[in-house]
């Protein structure tokens, strides 16, 4: 690919096989007559290109070069829709994150629903789908005189058309979300204890803050359908239910949706009921979000010494380049249908996350739970927050606010209220381009494309794994990965020398220290954390059982538990 003289490719090369691996086989260009990108700095350049074009012509060789050289390096992932598909020929879209419209309670309002949701997961887009909308099992349908199918067939039916799906960027990914209160709840908390369905849907109860009350108070809890009690049960067998089936086979998560929807800087606009596939980005009917994520882990000066610092002015920098960034993303983006593309040009969200977290902590001596490591994410999350505000403000002042934004109402959100002055006085002047604006990701295969940093705010996993990769011919392999900070020590003092305390993995874990971490994380984060807490397969129930009770304590929005099972098996291997 041709270079501008502006453009000047580091010497990077992928650190480990398995980048150059996910490079080639999800974001690597290539057409049936050649391959159009020769090396990772030509997906940079493609995508920066592709993105500037919703500049003035006159400002496009400048923001492409802001662009081009954010994601030099690695210090910039965007998603992967954006990386696998600006610039391209293919009809994707750009956007990893959707929910559908709400499901309206009738055969054909349905099969709508579910021809909007083939067509966005043909485009590239994982889904969100709220099931509490849809008639209990055995309900008298009028005109028929026969008893509802309910929510769960209507799940199997969209099940199958995703797994019809298979597009060049992979099988689809859905989320299915259902109210603790509806009469069919308990046959959705168990419904993938069968490990051949339903494994193209995440799960996730929708919990209310009236149930959580109920459980502490072991109060009764009434399931109604059409504001009407169908019946009764104890809120704790309700939750025991809920923990022994996420023991067992590692779902359903949980979303506390009250506090989702208070927390929502749009909540005197929609009431959010659902997320995207992997409950990061709660979403309103329709909503759609583009991701990306800064490596936390190439921002450390003087890793493993006692110079050890985190980087706070390229963080706020490269904050300002990813806001521009997936703003841009919205306009030059595809939607496969209209009303997703009127919802992200009306309130313009964006989610701007981290990556290599972990890996950062441990190249500055800080073990991965620890106050000092809490102290640190809330410094870190604190300054990417301000500085994302301050760009949109910016944005905002050069090209307006989003279409629905309300200046009273929105400045009276929390997370605007939080921020330093100086930004609040930019909002107020300017108004927001964006109306949310962080979101913490997984980040599975950009952070392997990063050199294996950790991904999102998760631990490291081990020191070395062994992964399940997926080849393209659909076999499936095995490959040994070193840790990016594990790696960058042995080349810094040698492959003999005895790591540090620092090196806490997975393993060594308490559930708290993951919720500490995610709940230190989420104070600054407008939108959702995608962040599972990995337990040992030996945990005892009771050690367990109080884990989603946690979350909720200490301020999380969600929370998704994994422990190895016979249901689910395990993608890693130490």
């Amino acid at each position: 690919m041709y270079y501008p003289s502006e453009f000047t490719p580091s010497s990077t090369v992928f650190q480990q096989p398995i980048a150059e691996q996910i490079w080639q086989a999800k974001y690597q260009y290539k057409t049936a007559a050649r391959d159009v990108d020769y090396s990772v700095h030509d997906t940079w350049l493609r995508v920066a290109r592709a993105l500037a074009k919703a500049e003035r012509p006159q400002d496009r060789p400048g923001v492409e070069k802001l662009f081009y050289n954010a994601m030099d390096e690695f210090k910039l992932l965007p998603a992967g829709r954006i990386l696998s598909g600006a610039g391209t020929a293919r009809d994707v879209t750009l956007s990893n994150t959707f929910v559908m419209k709400s499901l309206p309670d009738s055969v054909d309002g349905m099969m709508d629903v579910f021809k909007e949701a083939a067509l966005t997961m043909k485009m590239g887009g994982g889904l969100g789908f709220d099931f509490s909308t849809l008639r209990p099992k055995g309900t008298l349908v009028k005109g028929l005189d026969c008893p509802a199918a309910g929510p769960l067939a209507a799940m199997d039916i969209c099940d199958a058309i995703c797994r019809m799906l298979v597009t060049g960027m992979g099988r689809g990914a859905m989320m299915a979300t259902m109210r603790v209160d509806h009469p069919d709840i308990e046959d959705f908390i168990t419904a993938k204890s069968d490990p051949t369905r339903m494994r193209n849907f995440n799960l996730s109860v929708l919990i209310s803050d009236a149930f959580m009350a109920a459980v502490e108070a072991d109060a009764d809890w009434q399931l109604v359908w059409d504001g009407a009690p169908v019946r009764s049960l104890k809120a704790r067998a309700l939750w025991q239910t809920i923990m022994r089936q996420n023991f067992d086979a590692a779902e359903p998560g949980v979303l506390f949706v009250d506090r989702i929807n208070a927390k929502n800087p749009l909540n005197y606009l929609e009431t959010i009921s659902a997320t995207n596939s992997c409950a990061e980005q709660p979403l309103p009917p329709n909503g759609t979000c583009p991701l990306s994520s800064i490596n936390l882990a190439k921002l450390v000066r003087d890793p493993f010494t006692p110079a050890a610092r985190m980087d706070l002015e390229e963080l706020k920098r490269l904050t300002s380049v990813a806001v521009h960034l997936l703003d841009d993303t919205l306009d030059v983006s595809r939607y496969a249908v209209e009303e997703q593309r009127i919802e992200a040009q009306t309130k313009r969200r964006i989610g701007l996350g981290v990556t290599g977290l972990a890996d950062a902590l441990i190249m500055l001596g800080v073990p991965y739970g620890s106050d000092a490591s809490v102290a640190l994410v809330d410094t870190w999350m604190r300054s990417l927050s301000n500085a994302a505000y301050l760009a949109s403000a910016e944005l905002a002042r050069t090209r307006g606010a989003f279409a629905a934004y309300d200046a009273k109402m929105h400045m009276a959100q929390d997370c605007i209220r939080q921020l330093d002055p100086d930004v609040r006085a930019a909002i107020k002047a300017h108004g927001l381009r964006n109306a949310t604006l962080t979101t913490v990701a997984p980040t599975g295969t950009t952070s392997m494309l990063g050199g294996n940093v950790s991904s999102g705010i998760e631990p490291i996993f081990s020191t070395s794994y062994t992964r399940k990769i997926t080849e393209a011919d659909g076999s499936i392999s095995s490959q040994v990965i070193e840790d990016y900070a594990v790696a960058l020590y042995h080349r810094i003092h040698g492959r003999d020398a005895p790591l540090t305390e620092a090196f806490v993995t997975v393993s060594q874990l308490a559930p708290a220290d993951h919720l500490r971490i995610q709940a230190a994380a989420q104070t600054w984060i407008d939108s959702g954390i995608s962040k599972t807490v990995n337990c040992p397969e030996d945990i005892a129930f009771d050690d367990f059982a109080d884990i989603y009770r946690e979350a909720y304590a200490t301020g999380c929005k969600g929370c998704t538990t994994y422990r190895p099972n016979a249901v689910t098996g395990s993608v890693l291997s130490a």
